[in-house]
């Protein structure tokens, strides 16, 4: 997947960003060990200018993989959040869309993120 290849104004591509997404978003789930039905994953397309985003929302950590207007080094929100009706959260952290292919490097970044004593860790 290029993950830089823009979404705007062009729907196919579009669709190859959410579907990719949301399938590395599950796998993530999987690698940080989430207990089935502590965390929802959907995603919102937005409008045609923009790529949308795609949401892993667990009850500790949230995760949002959107193109950004700050550029692809930013394209990965990762932040703290206390249960999954909390859409505002803590700090902002920031990770490349690239982290997207290397899920064992993104769920590391997500547990250095994740509150000390929540479910979220990796499988290692």
């Amino acid at each position: 997947m290029h993950w830089d290849q823009p979404c705007a104004y062009d729907e196919a591509q579009k669709r190859r960003f959410h579907a990719t997404a949301r399938a590395r978003l599950r796998q993530l789930a999987v690698e940080l060990r989430l207990p089935a039905g502590s965390y929802d994953l959907r995603s919102n397309k937005g409008g045609i200018a923009v790529s949308g985003e795609i949401t892993l929302h667990h009850e500790a950590v949230y995760v949002q993989v959107s193109q950004s207007a700050m550029g692809g080094d930013m394209g990965i929100l990762i932040r703290t959040c206390r249960r999954r009706r909390d859409y505002t959260g803590g700090a902002n952290n920031f990770a490349p869309l690239g982290l997207l292919d290397d899920l064992p490097a993104l769920a590391t970044l997500v547990c250095r993120v994740a509150p000390a004593g929540s479910a979220v860790r990796t499988a290692a």
